[in-house]
């Protein structure tokens, strides 16, 4: 079973077991974190879209860290005006393991 769920202004097909990085969530290592922005959940022909979220629908994780993603190097440069601008930027995120998938 794989549930589509949004956090963080993204949206995310996830399975249990599966372990993936999303926005900074403000809770601690070992948490239990629910997701209920299901948008849709189901496997083969038993599939629920919702409209926009699957009602009594939700997916359970546990918070495994936080941490900071590679420096994403950015570069402003202009030929010819002798004008370079370097800048660099670490985005947060929480690796979350899904424990479970409750359908409705």
């Amino acid at each position: 079973m794989y549930a589509v769920i949004a956090t963080g202004g993204k949206q995310y097909r996830v399975e249990e077991g599966e372990t993936l990085r999303v926005e900074t969530l403000s809770a601690d290592e070992g948490a239990t974190v629910e997701f209920d922005n299901v948008l849709m959940v189901g496997e083969g022909k038993d599939v629920a879209v919702g409209t926009p979220y699957v009602d009594g629908s939700k997916v359970t994780a546990t918070v495994k860290a936080h941490g900071r993603g590679k420096k994403v190097t950015i570069i402003k440069f202009r030929r010819r005006k002798h004008h370079m601008k370097r800048a660099g930027h670490r985005q947060n995120y929480t690796e979350v393991e899904i424990t479970s998938i409750k359908a409705s």
